[in-house]
Parts: structure tokens; sequence; C-alpha cells
């Protein structure tokens, strides 16, 4: 066999020279930034025509590479360096100006081609936000794998808010809002708020203000509500503000005069939300400590005067409290004595929370639902009534009421056929009552 080497075939010449240009056309974030740009201000405002650019242009660009470049310049109309501390405004955008505008944040090199059609330089109303958010939209489908860089540079940007004019802060905030509204994004890009700076100045909250009247607009407070949830930040809108600013009345105020109460409510109500888990804690390691009945009760009342919590809902938190405190019995024939017992011992914290009607009611709903979501509970219903009928925590009225009008739909056939036997003895107990009154008369 011949010891004689095979030569690779070499491109040579002008060949050589054009596929090494092409891979810098496609590879060079430079070259990329040029092509997109070049297209872009072909297309012009028409927006459809922009999104028909970009779906076409995926197939021989590199948008995986370069994602954060191709974000910055639909944004921005080219590449963000957020390291340096001067943002351009799109009015200086010219071939030699050399103005600038002093802010932490991006700013845009001045060798190279920019384009004036991108989110920064439109319009600024809700109708054109919405266009826009179509064009990223039908992007992002097309080429799902833009998902998380489009995420990571709605945070980027929300990081560097400081470095942008006022009006493209607005357009921003309406962009995101929308987006967010139609599930495009994830709440979580909402953690850039929190930094700092952004807070302290006021940044953050103004921010909020156009972001989430375009959420509502699109959607609905509910829609909100559960983003928020979804991500574990449904109680942190107050952080919005900072340390000397972060209270309810504050966040109230703010949101309600910007023209979003129905925000302020649903603030208002988390933190009210987490008031009564913190309380409810507060009680079970008091329990746990052993802590005398009028220290806990004292206590109690002191954070229902402070929190503004009424009766009915102390007796829910006091409910709950005293049934985690214990690990019951997995038996059915015996977690109904085990409870009679605990709830015997515990009777005098219930008793200082039902001086009204409607806690009770609000108790034996509670009690209800209670036996009915722990399925062990089922026939312990009737003797835990009769207990704390006995106890004083509830009046005759009440479980009559409740029998008869009051009660939940959580296995209400079981407990009032549970109850029938009592409601009756309670019945002719008080026509008894009666009739006797009548003759001292």
């Amino acid at each position: 066999m011949s010891n004689q080497k095979i030569q690779k075939p070499t491109l040579t010449g002008q060949r050589f020279k054009t596929r090494k240009r092409d891979e810098k056309k496609v590879f060079d974030p430079t070259q990329f930034q040029e092509t997109i740009v070049q297209g872009l201000n072909q297309t012009g405002s028409d927006l459809d025509a922009v999104a028909k650019f970009l779906d076409a242009s995926g197939a021989k660009l590199d948008y995986r590479r370069y994602a954060e470049t191709l974000f910055d310049i639909l944004v921005a109309g080219g590449m963000l360096d957020m390291l340096k501390m001067s943002v351009k405004t799109p009015a200086s955008w010219t071939a030699h100006s050399r103005s600038t505008r002093p802010a932490p944040g991006g700013t845009l090199s001045d060798d190279l081609t920019r384009t004036e059609f991108c989110l920064f330089t439109a319009q600024e109303d809700l109708e054109t936000m919405q266009a826009y958010a179509q064009v990223f939209n039908k992007l992002i489908r097309r080429y799902k794998y833009l998902e998380k860089g489009f995420e990571e540079e709605i945070k980027k940007l929300l990081l560097f808010l400081k470095g942008f004019t006022e009006s493209e802060r607005n357009k921003l905030a309406m962009l995101t809002g929308i987006l967010l509204a139609n599930g495009n994004i994830s709440a979580s890009i909402l953690n850039s708020l929190y930094n700092e700076n952004l807070v302290k100045e006021g940044v953050s909250a103004a921010f909020a203000v156009k972001l989430f009247k375009s959420w509502i607009h699109e959607k609905d407070i509910n829609s909100v509500a559960g983003s928020l949830r979804k991500v574990g930040m449904d109680n942190r809108l107050l952080e919005l503000f900072p340390a000397n600013k972060r209270s309810c009345e504050h966040f109230s105020k703010y949101f309600t005069d910007a023209g979003l109460k129905e925000l302020s409510d649903f603030a208002r109500n988390q933190q009210a939300i987490g008031s009564r888990k913190e309380l409810q804690k507060e009680l079970q390691e008091q329990m746990e400590r052993g802590d005398a009945f009028k220290d806990i009760i004292a206590s109690a009342r002191e954070e229902m005067k402070k929190n503004n919590i009424s009766e009915q809902t102390m007796i829910g938190i006091v409910w709950t409290s005293v049934m985690s405190y214990v690990e019951w019995n997995k038996k059915e024939e015996l977690v109904t004595e085990q409870a009679i017992k605990h709830l015997k011992q515990y009777s005098p914290l219930l008793k200082a929370f039902t001086s009204q009607g409607a806690s009770e009611i609000l108790l034996l709903v509670k009690m209800q639902e209670y036996c009915y979501d722990n399925i062990h509970f089922m026939n312990s219903f009737q003797k835990i009534v009769v207990l704390l009928y006995k106890a004083d925590v509830l009046s005759e009225e009440a479980i009559l009421k409740w029998y008869t009008e009051a009660h939940v739909a959580k296995g209400r056939s079981v407990f009032l056929e549970q109850m029938k036997k009592f409601v009756e003895w309670l019945k002719n107990a008080e026509e008894e009552s009666e009739s006797e009154e009548e003759e001292a008369d």
C-alpha cells in the first residue's frame, strides 16, 4: 500500500475569502448588528414588515448566539453597553455627534450603524406598544429558543432603568405589562425592580405604575394576582418603596392616586393575609412554649388592634392554630377522644374570641370544613360541637342558625344528620324554657 499522504481539499483564493466573509457576517456581532439594522431601516415603521423580516432572517443569522444583540437593537436601536456610565439619546444618533446624558445604564457605540425604528423611538401610547408586543410574540413563537434570552433581556433592561429617559422607561413599562398579561414572560422578571438604587430613587414605583396599568388594561387584576402568586411575589409589592415609606398606607395612596385602586386593594389584602399568617405562627409558638392563656389572649388582642383584625377573622386564626398545634392520631376511633381532650384544654382560648354571634357561626363553619377536609374527623363533628356548647364557646342560637341556614356545602348531609338529635334537644329545651317563663309570669 502506498505511504503517500492523501491531501484534503482546501479552499483557496476567492472561494476561501468569500467563505470567511460569510462566516464573519453570520457569527460576528458587529456584522450581525449591521445586517439587522439594515433590514429594519428598509422596513421602516411597518411592523408587519419588521415581523416578516425577523422571521426570514432567523434562517440565515445566528439568533441563538446573538439573542442579546438582537433584542438590544429591537428595543434601543443598537447594542447596549451596560458597563458604561452614559446613554446616547435617539436624537443624538448622528455619525459625528458625541453628546451623551450622564446616568448609569447602557450606551450605544458611535462606530456602529443604528436604527431609529425601535421601541424607544416609537410613539408613546398603548396601541403602539401592543403592536410591538406582537412583533416580539411572533418572533419568539417562531424561534422558541429565544424565550430565555428575551426574559434575560427584560431583566437586564429593568436593572438599568436609570440609564433611560422617562419616555423610554414608560414605553418599556407598557410593553412589559402587555407581555406579562399575555404570558409571554414570567412575572419573576419583576425581581429586577427591587434593586436598591431603583427603589431609593423612586424609579421602581413609577415604572410599576405604567406596567400594572397596561397589564390590567390588557387583562384584569386577577391576572396580576395569579401571576404574582405563581412566582411568590404577591407579598412583595411594598418593596417597591424604600424602607421609610414601606407601609400599606403609603402604597395604597400612591397607587390609588395613580388610578390603580385595584392594585392597592390587592396589596392591602395580601398584607392582611401575611399578618394573619404571622399571627398564626406566633400563636402556635406561644402554645408550644406553654404560655398562659391570659398572655396569649392579651397578645392576640393587641395584634387585632394593631392590624385591624376582626373577631371573626381572629377566631378562624385561633381555631387553625389550635388544630395545627397537635399531631393527630390516624385511627378514626381514637382521634375523636384525642380531639375532645385537646379542645377541652383550649376552650378558654376559643371562648375569648366568640363574644359575637357572627364569630360563633364562623367557628362552626371552620369546624365543619376542618372535619370534612380531614377525613378522620368526619364522625367527630357533633361531639366537638357538644363539647364547645357545654364550655360556653357556642350558644344554642348560633348552633340552631348554623343548622338551619349558615352551614356550608362541605359534608352538609353527613353533619346535619349527626346534629339532628342534638338540635331537636336544643329546640325542646328552648321551648320548655319559654314555657316556664310564661308560667312564672
